[in-house]
């Protein structure tokens, strides 16, 4: 069973994160799956890995080579057809229990400036340790990230 990981933005946009997040996945050879609930914010973050520092290889789901990207932006109710070991899920994409038993890592990324976002955080961190799943919580409020305990 993977563990998940909670990022608290506060001083950046996940725009800024994703890549760092994505690019260490893929160097520890693991598939991707990019969750998002907005397919326009979607596009928008399928536009920026293209564009952004460096060359981040994935496609939006629904293409003919879903089962062959390295990162997979999905749609929450979308199947994520290449197999990810790494979840990462934004704007409160569900993630569930049983999803983390078949994955290595879950990250939730959400916005502190977002009461909403931050409810729902919290709401899934009760979900997910309650049913057994490890959690980390990650803060950038110093200015770079940093595990709180």
């Amino acid at each position: 069973m993977g563990n998940a990981l909670f990022y608290h933005l506060l001083r950046s946009p996940a725009e800024s994160l994703l890549p760092v997040l994505i690019g260490k996945s893929l160097a520890a050879g693991w598939h991707v799956e990019l969750r998002g609930t907005d397919p326009a914010r979607m596009e928008r973050l399928d536009l920026h890995l293209w564009g952004g520092d460096g060359f981040l290889p994935h496609g939006l789901a629904g293409g003919p080579h879903d089962a062959r990207q390295p990162v997979l932006l999905t749609l929450a109710g979308q199947a994520a057809a290449n197999r990810p070991a790494c979840l990462m899920a934004l704007d409160g994409a569900e993630v569930a229990p049983a999803e983390c038993e078949a994955l290595s890592r879950a990250c939730i990324i959400f916005d502190g400036g977002d009461a909403g976002a931050t409810a729902r955080a919290r709401d899934q961190w009760r979900v997910l340790t309650g049913a057994g799943v490890a959690a980390e919580y990650w803060s950038e409020e110093s200015g770079r990230w940093e595990r709180k305990r």
